[in-house]
C-alpha cells in the first residue's frame, strides 16, 4: 500500500539543472530518513544525499556544494536541486525513503523505480 514515485529527470546540459521530487504515499504514520541514491551504467548504487525528519542532511563528496536536498513533512516528499551539472552525474536517480506503515511498527526501507538524469551536450 505505500508507493515511493520519483520524478523530475531528463536531458540537461552541462553546467545546467535539474530538480527531482519523490513523493511516498499510501499508508505512512512516519517517515524518518528520505535518500536520494544514484546508479550510473557499470558501477554500485550511492548514496548521494539523505535527509532526517528533524531536517539533518548530508552528502557524498561528489554531491557538495552542487546538489540540495530538502523535503516537505506534510507532503511526504523529498527535493533534490542539482546545479552545475557534469556529464559524470548521469545516472539513474533513486529515491529510498525509511517510514512506518502503521503505528507500532518498525520502520521499513521503500524505493522508487527510479528517474533517468542525463547530462551531455
Amino acid at each position: 500500500q505505500v508507493q515511493v514515485v520519483e520524478s523530475g529527470g531528463g536531458l540537461v546540459q552541462p553546467g545546467g539543472s535539474l530538480r527531482l521530487s519523490c513523493a511516498a504515499s499510501g499508508s505512512i504514520t512516519s517517515i524518518y530518513i528520505m535518500r536520494w541514491y544514484r546508479q550510473a551504467p557499470g558501477k554500485q548504487r550511492e548514496l548521494v544525499a539523505f535527509i532526517t525528519s528533524g531536517g539533518t542532511s548530508n552528502y557524498a563528496d561528489s554531491a557538495k556544494g552542487r546538489f540540495t536536498i530538502s523535503r516537505d513533512n506534510a507532503k511526504n516528499t523529498v527535493y533534490l536541486q542539482m546545479n552545475s551539472l557534469k556529464p559524470e552525474d548521469t545516472a539513474v536517480y533513486y529515491c529510498n525513503v525509511d517510514l512506518k506503515a502503521a503505528a507500532g511498527t518498525a520502520y521499513v526501507s521503500y524505493w522508487g523505480q527510479g528517474t533517468q538524469v542525463t547530462v551531455s551536450s
